[in-house]
């Protein structure tokens, strides 16, 4: 999975452009990274319907380097705007107005740039590209960092009276008043800028991970029965571990993590610096304790959090029962951990492109005709890089800018997998369509914790519409046992990881010492916990418990859980949409249409859905058990 990159001071001035960066370069649920191995004919690779066009951003590489070069000659203008903003509510706006309109401007360079890097990463011009217009971003936010110390030193009751006597100012008061809610935790001036200059020091960490993890580790070969050698790096564990032959999968698993366990020591140093730095940086700002200083950025409450994962630890007996039903289908006389990734059921079904659009567009009928209309249309522009190709980017992802239509990245292998990505990325693509079309550009930006509940609803529709029209048995149980897994990683497996952030950040609030040795313990009876170690479900090997040692979200604190709130949101919303009634459905239209113009707490609960109470846990939940009682009753036919 790629890395996420950080939501940055600019993200609300650049609008659209910070979820973008989250949700481009970081793809999740059906969008995880595919190995790109070209599938396609080299005629559908380059015929025009398969190849996005790009001159709705800017009509050529010459009028994009005009458009950078224009953007870095007014970053000075912003900067000129220091010290103006407690003046009068026609200042404020016309400053805010300005910085919306650099900010477009360089969210239109960077986007440009990227998507046309990520279809050939080995093209020298798109590579120099890429690089300037991030330079022009980090100068951008250079530019504009003064803005919030301003803001607050102005206060609440003046840039309020300003927002009453200036209509204009309407489109910019949530951005004020985010900066005001966070006052009491912004420092000092000089403060923040030696906490910025230490940065790149703080998130060293981080770097030495990945250093370790992607470059510096000499990995070992296995041989398979066929008397190939494959190198069990990181690449080579994630498409072996799905082995059809026990055997491999028990020396891939054995080879990987026992060559992990080798480096604990060192990657104990490495996170338990990167856990101090953050709940360090907490204390500074008045937080008590990490976690709650990461959820303030959306104002997230804690509670949230919490709820997640006691109902995640409710729901286990679900869980345990999956595995079980997954030993069962694979015929195992034991289930070990290396047994969780190899299909239960194979479908050998081809799905083209065609096929995945005219699939997709009757899957989301439930959500109504203009819905539908607007996917047709979107999806019938040249809105899409479709296939792999040499040096194109893995994975998936939807990016775009504000008042061009949202584009897709895909790497379609005619396969299910392929049809789910589709539908899950066009999720990203409606839900920036719909909010742009409701909201203007300083509002239309949504965060990362709603990013993900229109992919997944589209997911489970595309799920539950292939099951209904599913020919034969065997083609039902595929689309089922997917849909498990699906729910299982990202849902079960992304909580665990939650609950280990949680555990270690806890350990150092208490005062305690973080070593390699206990982050595995710590790990060790999650993983025994989570898979039923003690009951008899799984048996886990305390040398995969080096597991710890190799994610590296664990970088990034206080993060993935988003994956799981997101899939149990969606969850509940595709449950309430299938049970029938516009209101429903209108209720989630709604909350897409809403973009970033309110926080994503209140705004879920606005559509009847209480992140912090364990209905929307619940409902994800009672979906597994449905699927599993589903599936049994297939097999037993």
């Amino acid at each position: 999975m790629k890395q996420h990159h950080h939501r940055s001071h600019l993200a609300r001035l650049l609008g659209a452009s910070a979820i973008a960066l989250v949700a481009a370069l970081a793809p999740m649920g059906a969008a995880m990274a595919q190995d790109a191995k070209p599938a396609a004919s080299a005629p559908a690779q380059t015929d025009p319907r398969n190849v996005w066009d790009l001159t709705p951003i800017f009509k050529d590489d010459a009028a994009w380097d005009a458009g950078r070069k224009q953007a870095l000659a007014d970053l000075p203008s912003l900067e000129a705007l220091k010290g103006t903003m407690g003046k009068d509510a026609a200042t404020l706006r016309a400053a805010m107005d300005r910085m919306s309109e650099v900010g477009h401007a360089v969210e239109k360079v960077l986007v440009y740039a990227y998507l046309q890097y990520s279809t050939d990463t080995r093209n020298d011009a798109y590579q120099e590209r890429w690089s300037l217009a991030q330079a022009l971003s980090a100068q951008a936010q250079s530019a504009t960092a003064w803005l919030s110390p301003e803001i607050q030193a102005v206060g609440a009751e003046k840039i309020g009276a300003f927002i009453k006597a200036d209509a204009g100012l309407s489109k910019h008061a949530f951005r004020l008043n985010d900066i005001l809610r966070l006052k009491a935790h912004t420092l000092t001036q000089e403060t923040e800028a030696a906490l910025a200059a230490y940065g790149p020091v703080l998130g060293a960490a981080s770097n030495t991970y990945s250093a370790l993890a992607n470059a510096d580790i000499d990995w070992p070969e296995i041989t398979l029965p066929d008397g190939n050698k494959r190198k069990v790096n990181q690449s080579g564990y994630q498409s072996l571990r799905q082995h059809a032959d026990r055997a491999v999968r028990k020396a891939v698993f054995d080879t990987f993590w026992t060559k992990f366990g080798q480096y604990a020591t060192t990657m104990g140093n490495t996170l338990g610096a990167a856990i101090q730095a953050g709940t360090i940086d907490a204390k500074l700002r008045g937080y008590p304790t990490a976690v709650a200083a990461s959820l303030a950025n959306n104002d997230i409450p804690e509670t949230v959090y919490r709820t997640l994962v006691a109902e995640a630890n409710k729901g286990l007996p679900t869980l345990h029962r999956y595995f079980k039903l997954r030993q069962k289908m694979l015929k195992l006389p034991d289930l070990y951990y290396y047994d969780i990734y190899p299909s239960v059921v194979e479908l050998d079904k081809k799905f083209t492109l065609d096929e995945s659009r005219t699939t997709t567009l009757a899957a989301v009928k439930p959500l109504g005709k203009d819905y539908v209309d607007m996917l047709a249309d979107l999806t019938s522009q040249r809105s899409m890089h479709v296939y792999p190709s040499e040096g194109k980017d893995s994975g998936a992802y939807h990016w775009g800018t504000y008042g061009v239509h949202p584009y897709v990245f895909l790497n379609h292998q005619d396969d299910y997998n392929s049809m789910s990505t589709y539908a899950h990325e066009w999720g990203h693509g409606m839900h920036s369509a719909l909010a742009q079309k409701t909201q203007p550009y300083e509002l239309a930006n949504y965060s990362l914790f709603m990013a993900e509940i229109a992919s997944t609803t589209n997911e489970m529709l595309l799920t539950d519409y292939l099951v209904s029209k599913a020919k034969t048995r065997q083609e039902k149980l595929f689309y089922l046992g997917q849909s498990l897994e699906n729910l299982r990683g990202t849902f079960f497996r992304q909580t665990m990881f939650a609950e280990f952030e949680l555990a270690t950040h806890d350990a150092v609030e208490r005062g305690e010492a973080l070593s390699g040795a206990k982050m595995k313990d710590i790990y060790c009876g999650l993983l025994k916990k989570y898979h039923g170690d003690a009951e008899g479900v799984m048996k886990i090997d305390e040398k995969y418990c080096a597991e710890w040692a190799f994610i590296p979200h664990f970088y990034r604190p206080f993060y993935v859980y988003q994956y799981a709130t997101s899939i149990s949101a969606g969850t509940y919303f595709a449950e309430q949409i299938s049970k029938g009634g516009a209101k429903a459905r209108d209720n989630y239209l709604n909350v897409l249409k809403a973009g970033g113009s309110e926080y994503p707490y209140p705004l879920l609960k606005k559509a009847g859905l209480d992140m912090a109470t364990p209905a929307p846990y619940q409902a994800l939940v009672r979906r597994m058990d449905a699927t599993m009682d589903q599936m049994e009753k297939l097999l037993a036919e």
